[in-house]
């Protein structure tokens, strides 16, 4: 529930400040004093009307069911809209989106209009029978889990399926491209590290003329080995060192002729082909082990849309199965639905009967599977279906469907109804008076009325009021409330009778 609101700077209000009780809150006042504007401050606060007030703040107990893990919630959480230039929204004192702001909190904040024509698609007709089966009986709940967890499993399927009959219509294509990838890269047949070797071998061959003339101008040094011994005989001197490195020299420059043989034999036209063929690789996946990790990738590919044909007709056989199956326990579920509407028809015809209205009757048909079975459901109130509903008619079925789901509601949360008995008789006024009276056992309401009977009902009444283009508020106390009854009975100016019936109401 709200506890506190706290506005400022909302056009004709210059600040407001409220402490809220449980239960049904009325406001009431004259035409353009401003009822709406607050209303819709409030509704604004949680992502459902553009905030027009500067400052709009509202601490709320936060309900049981409501976890976030975005955010930090404390026990009470507060809301808040600042605009200034902008509009931004905080949730315990961070920043959330108003989209974020309203999905968050419409399980728990209802707003209900009499232009609203929302309440009564299949969906949400379904779910009001279905919380009443899932209250009322514990194996309905376990049939519709079960259901929902097939259904979910078989769409999946299905959605498989249908990708595999896709990809067979290109199969032949897939199978002929995918060969010949794999027959591009094994008919290459790349080592790792072959290309750096290749390379090598083609700087060699591009200065093998050149090292040859340089080997013939070296070995020239061994024509003048003999003398240098004599040289270092006649000093006396040790040789060793000049002996080593001879040998040396003859061993490094037998390695040289040897690779100069070995690469006059070798194919230059072959070793730059090889080199193109393996840049080829390289530059199409990036290096030749991602080349090999490809080509072993696609021969997996290859295998699995050989077993293609076998895998569809196994899902064919699974899903022809499952869809027999999950088709019994969606009749089982339909037929439940059917039992519960007809107690929840006889439940509702007394409420539809203190609202001036005929008895309601649940129209089922059978559809196509879906999520939620294979019912498609709808209203029949008299001849009318809820399309052709006047806004009056649309309003006092809904309260009397809310009504009856107050058994299985331990907190509603809080329910904004925007001019509710607008428009309707002295009669059908009561009525809804008494409907929304009872919602508010389960439901924080917060109800625009210009009826006496509503008002009468409010366990806080709040009076708005305008003079000289400035809109105040006040909570009124138990002459306050007679006083403003009597006003909405009489007029500005009400007689003693107006009085006194207001005074009657409230006792």
């Amino acid at each position: 529930m709200i506890n506190r609101v706290y506005i400022k700077e909302l056009i004709f209000f210059d600040e407001v400040e409220l402490e809220l009780e449980k239960g049904l809150i009325v406001l009431s006042g004259s035409s353009g004093a401003g009822k709406s504007l607050l209303m819709n401050a409030i509704l604004s606060t949680f992502g459902y009307k553009t905030a027009e007030a500067k400052v709009c703040e509202i601490a709320i107990d936060r309900p049981v069911r409501l976890k976030s893990e975005a955010y930090a919630l404390e026990d009470e959480i507060i809301v808040k809209s600042l605009k200034k230039g902008k509009v931004r929204y905080y949730l315990d004192g961070q920043n959330i989106s108003k989209k974020s702001l309203n999905e968050l909190f419409k399980p728990f904040v209802q707003y209900l209009s009499v232009h609203d024509r929302n309440g009564f698609q299949s969906e949400q007709l379904i779910g009001f029978i279905d919380s009443a089966l899932i209250h009322s009986n514990k194996s309905f709940k376990q049939l519709l889990k079960e259901y929902k967890k097939r259904y979910k499993n078989y769409k999946i399927k299905v959605d498989a399926l249908k990708k595999i009959k896709k990809d067979a219509l290109k199969l032949a294509e897939l199978i002929e491209f995918t060969t010949f990838e794999i027959e591009k890269i094994e008919t290459i047949n790349p080592k790792v590290g072959e290309d750096n070797e290749l390379i090598k071998v083609k700087h060699q061959l591009s200065r093998i003329d050149k090292i040859n003339d340089a080997l013939g101008q070296a070995n020239k040094i061994f024509l003048l080995e003999e003398s240098v011994h004599e040289v270092y005989r006649l000093l006396e001197k040790d040789e060793t060192s000049f002996v080593e490195m001879m040998t040396q020299l003859r061993s490094d420059f037998e390695e040289i002729e040897m690779l100069c043989e070995e690469l006059s034999e070798v194919d230059i036209e072959g070793v730059l082909d090889r080199l193109e063929k393996i840049s080829y690789l390289k530059t199409r996946y990036g290096t030749v082990e991602e080349a090999l990790e490809y080509c072993t990738i696609k021969q997996k590919e290859l295998a699995g849309y050989h077993n293609i044909d076998q895998e569809q007709s196994m899902l064919e056989s699974f899903l022809a199965m499952e869809f027999s199956e999950i088709s019994v326990i969606a009749g089982r579920i339909a037929t439940a639905r059917r039992n519960e509407a007809i107690r929840l028809e006889q439940r509702l015809e007394p409420y539809l009967n203190e609202l001036k209205l005929p008895a309601l009757e649940f129209v089922f048909n059978s559809t196509a599977l879906d999520n939620l079975g294979q019912d498609h459901l709808t209203i029949n109130l008299n001849g009318s279906i809820a399309t052709t509903l006047s806004g009056g008619e649309f309003n006092r079925v809904r309260l009397a469907l809310m009504v009856v789901s107050l058994g299985v509601l331990q907190d509603g949360g809080i329910l904004i109804l925007d001019e509710i008995d607008a428009n309707v008789s002295g009669d059908e006024s009561i009525a809804i008076a008494n409907m929304v009276a009872k919602l508010s056992s389960a439901y924080q309401i917060f109800a625009i009325s210009h009826q006496a009977h509503l008002a009468s009902k409010a366990n806080q009444h709040i009076r708005i009021s305008k003079s000289d283009d400035v809109s105040c508020v006040t909570l009124l106390d138990k002459q306050g409330r007679v006083d403003e009854i009597a006003r909405i009975i009489g007029g500005e100016n009400p007689n003693a009778e107006a009085l006194s019936f207001a005074l009657k109401l409230l006792d």
